[in-house]
């Protein structure tokens, strides 16, 4: 039986898929349109009542959201894909920690970003946040290409982490203006590398063919 995505194309489905992709498992990709709303759908909000994209469905039953913990559960699923390393190890603790930075400190915001009228109702205060928030991504970002060993993440070691630092270099916040190239070098650098490995090539093209 095949694991079942529930996402876009371009958002935090990419990483879900991208570690599935990398462990050689089988995948049923099933799309939930953002740009038409059906996140907020009844069916979408009995699999995930937050009303988020990514969701999983395991082979066996039940459903994982959160892309941070799908990033664990898959390379704790799929040891031969060595997404993540050894447990009790000090890269493992690093690993841990920058997943959880980057799920805590950049995810939530990037919804401010995009969706500031969520959060405020005035014109005014929605341009303001809007502002304040993408100010505050690049700033975490910045961060996390400071932590970047390279030419890995990690070092010289793929992981789960050169997809979700990946990830978050291709959204608006860090795409626009030039701004990636310019400050995020390191970033860009595992990305290059990331889209040409040949398990993710294909699920690189279909989420970010934008570039």
């Amino acid at each position: 039986m095949a694991y079942v995505l529930y996402g876009d194309q371009g958002s935090g489905a990419f990483c879900v898929e991208a570690a599935l992709a990398e462990a050689g498992a089988p995948l049923e990709f099933h799309p939930i349109s953002l740009e038409a709303g059906e996140q907020t759908s009844e069916s979408f909000l009995a699999l995930n009542p937050s009303g988020k994209i990514p969701a999983l469905a395991l082979p066996e039953g039940g459903i994982v959201t959160e892309t941070a913990a799908l990033l664990i559960l898959i390379a704790e699923r799929h040891p031969e894909a060595n997404l993540l390393p050894a447990p009790g190890t000090p890269e493992r603790a690093q690993a841990l920690r920058w997943l959880a930075f980057m799920a805590s400190e950049i995810y939530p915001i990037v919804e401010i970003a995009d969706y500031p009228e969520r959060f405020v109702a005035d014109h005014k205060g929605v341009a303001v946040l809007k502002q304040s928030a993408r100010k505050r991504i690049r700033e975490r970002l910045l961060i996390v290409e400071a932590a970047v060993a390279g030419p890995w993440f990690l070092g010289e070691t793929f992981s789960a982490l050169d997809i979700y630092a990946a990830m978050f270099s291709r959204w608006r916040e860090a795409r626009e203006g030039g701004w990636r190239e310019e400050f995020l070098p390191k970033i860009c650098v595992l990305a290059a590398a990331l889209s040409e490995r040949v398990a993710l090539k294909p699920v690189w093209e279909k989420h970010f063919s934008y570039g």
